[in-house]
């Protein structure tokens, strides 16, 4: 596929089959993440990949939906606050950017691979930060990923018009 079929055939799965992930798809999805693009090559990311049902249902108590569940296993994007590069000007720290950029990497590879994810990032911080508590790092965005079950709900993408988004001068 190409990028722009790619983004046209992503978007947010919120129901998945049983059906594991294979290896080779995850190993797939995080060389893409690995190389995804970071301000001054920092890369202050660190992804961990939840498989154990110990973890899958204490990271389900973060965000407890009953789609988020169905999930066969998670990605939680973190960054490292103190390793990201920081702008002079204003002092703005560019993690999220980073981590976000990279998440996109991640999403738009399970996509090319027929697998489903969803960004979530409305969760409890304080269990996430009970669940990983690394030095400096801080859970972004928690990823399911799978492959989507027949009946997940899918609605029309919208988008708004060129002429709303984009500035000539």
């Amino acid at each position: 596929m190409t990028l722009l079929e790619l983004s046209k055939e992503r978007f947010s799965a919120r129901k998945y089959s049983d059906e594991p992930v294979s290896e080779a798809d995850l190993e797939y999805i995080m060389e893409c993440v690995r190389l995804a693009p970071s301000a001054v090559n920092k890369q202050p990311w660190r992804f961990i990949i939840v498989r154990s049902d110990e973890y899958k249902s204490r990271l389900q108590s973060a965000y407890d939906r009953e789609w988020f569940r169905t999930a066969p296993l998670y990605i939680v994007a973190m960054k490292n606050n103190s390793e990201c590069w920081t702008r002079k000007y204003d002092e703005k720290p560019h993690g999220d950017i980073d981590v976000a950029i990279a998440t996109e990497h991640l999403c738009l590879a399970a996509t090319e691979r027929g697998l489903g994810t969803c960004w979530v990032c409305n969760f409890d911080t304080d269990v996430m930060r009970e669940l990983f508590p690394y030095d400096d790092f801080e859970a972004v965005a928690i990823i399911p990923i799978g492959h989507t079950a027949p009946d997940c709900p899918h609605g029309e993408k919208k988008r708004k018009e060129m002429s709303e988004i984009f500035s000539e001068i």
